[in-house]
């Protein structure tokens, strides 16, 4: 029985052995998997961010590989706003004609001065009123001025203040800039026009002197485009240049009455290296006007009428000195001038206008086609002097049409004469003969005539040779040039 029981006893005990050698085997098994399943998923949330909360515990199949991509320009949207366009309008314009957008526009340009190829925007179908102000540079090249609507001028005068009295829009110290677009510069010049009301003005105001503002004025700026706009009804001049270089005026339109008083369509001064082109002028003095200071001036394919022509000064106001070369006026058309190619100075007058030529102009109903004046006064009378602007070089060619007062009136210096001037091709008919037709004026000028001339006495207008008069002396013309 001892024994059976030891036996029983031994077999028990090695059965409890086995399920815990079992048991811990099994438990220390299970805890190294778990500890290595839970570092694997530890290691991608941290390393690869690849969360699994909503799906269940696992391999997760690996990805196929994307196919490389292929990159195709996107076309550009025509509505998109371009970040170099500044819309007055965007900066508070109304655009309504009455309100004040002046402001509005001097932001504009601001931002538009600070961006390369920045273009200021004035759009179509608005008004914008705007107060004289003077838009400055420098800034980024390819700065556009886009003149689509209309922009207008104070019209009362008392609304000007003294110091606005001079320009109502006065661009300087720009390069590379252009002013375009389809639309309306209007200067509202009315009431400037009208001495009464312009005298009652001046009486009445103590801030107010006798001057009225030109339309638009650029200054000492250079590689100046200005281009298809229309400049209207200006108080005084509509479009100048002062101190400025590398100018292009292409198909403008310049347009005030017949009568307004001395509103040039374009006024140089001091200015070099111009061209203007292909373009309409009709207004109230000279459709072009260059003045002293001015050199490498080209003016070609202009429809002049009405007005007073295109003239080279008037030079030598007040024993003043003017230097001007270098010009050349050809293919233009003038109808109901006053005067056709005009070179003006006055009395007392010095330095020199040189290599000037006029050539293949038609004129119709111009009461005096071709002048040279160095006898100019704009009063009743003007005192004699001796000292006068030396004129040399100076060439008519294809001149033709019809005159309606004097064909020729060519009165230079006594003491200064004109020199080397060429008269080639003219042919000028009366355009309706009446008694008040003057025959041609010639007195002390000195060149050469070439057939064809018409009226015929125009071939002994010039004087040939130079020993006929004493040459003047360099006091007189180019030591001042």
């Amino acid at each position: 029985m001892k024994k059976t029981r030891n036996s029983s006893q031994s077999v028990y005990f090695l059965t409890a052995f086995l399920v815990i050698i079992f048991t811990i085997s099994f438990s220390t098994t299970t805890c190294v998997e778990a500890r290595k399943n839970y570092h694997h998923r530890n290691t991608k949330n941290h390393h690869g961010h690849q969360h699994s909360h909503n799906k269940k515990r696992g391999h997760f199949p690996a990805p196929s590989p994307s196919p490389t991509p292929t990159f195709k320009p996107t076309p550009p949207n025509p509505y998109t706003k371009k970040s170099n366009i500044f819309d007055v309008l965007s900066f508070g314009a109304k655009g309504d004609g009455i309100a004040d957008d002046s402001k509005a526009l001097q932001a504009a340009w601001k931002a538009a001065c600070k961006v390369e190829g920045g273009i200021v925007e004035i759009p179509s179908e608005f008004r914008f009123l705007i107060r004289p102000i003077s838009l400055q540079g420098p800034c980024k090249p390819h700065l556009v001025l886009q003149i689509d609507g209309i922009m207008l001028a104070p019209p009362n005068i008392g609304s000007w203040s003294k110091s606005d009295i001079y320009q109502w829009i006065n661009i300087k110290w720009v390069q590379n800039f252009t002013i375009q677009g389809g639309g309306v510069v209007d200067g509202q010049g009315f009431a400037w026009w009208k001495p009464n009301e312009v005298s009652y003005i001046q009486k009445t105001s103590k801030h107010m002197p006798d001057m009225k503002p030109t339309a638009l004025r650029f200054y000492e700026s250079s590689s100046v485009t200005v281009r298809d706009i229309r400049i209207i009804n200006s108080p005084l001049c509509h479009l100048k240049f002062d101190n400025s270089s590398f100018i292009n005026v292409n198909n403008v339109t310049i347009i005030s009455p017949g009568n307004s008083p001395n509103t040039d369509g374009i006024h140089l001064q001091n200015s070099k290296n111009v061209e203007i082109q292909h373009s309409n002028i009709g207004c109230g003095d000279d459709c072009v006007s260059i003045q002293t200071g001015c050199s490498n001036v080209h003016v070609h394919h202009i429809n002049c009428g009405p007005g007073h022509g295109i003239s080279l000064g008037s030079f030598g106001k007040d024993k003043s000195v003017a230097c001007v070369k270098d010009i050349v006026i050809d293919n233009i058309l003038m109808q109901n001038t006053m005067y056709g190619a005009r070179i003006k100075s006055w009395q007392g007058g010095m330095g020199s206008v040189k290599n000037v030529t006029f050539s293949n102009i038609q004129v119709s109903n111009v009461s005096t086609p071709i002048m040279i004046d160095q006898y100019y006064c704009d009063k009743q009378k003007c005192k004699n002097q001796t000292e006068a602007v030396a004129i040399t070089g100076v060439t008519f060619n294809q001149i033709g049409g019809t005159y309606a007062s004097q064909p020729l009136h060519l009165a230079c210096s006594d003491s200064v004469p004109c020199r080397n001037v060429d008269l080639i091709d003219i042919q000028l008919k009366a355009a309706v003969v009446s008694a008040g037709f003057h025959q041609a004026l010639c007195w002390n000028s000195h060149g050469k005539s070439q057939a064809p001339l018409v009226p015929s006495s125009i071939d002994y207008c010039l004087r040939s040779g130079v020993s006929s008069f004493k040459r003047p002396s360099k006091s007189h013309s180019d030591q001042f040039c």
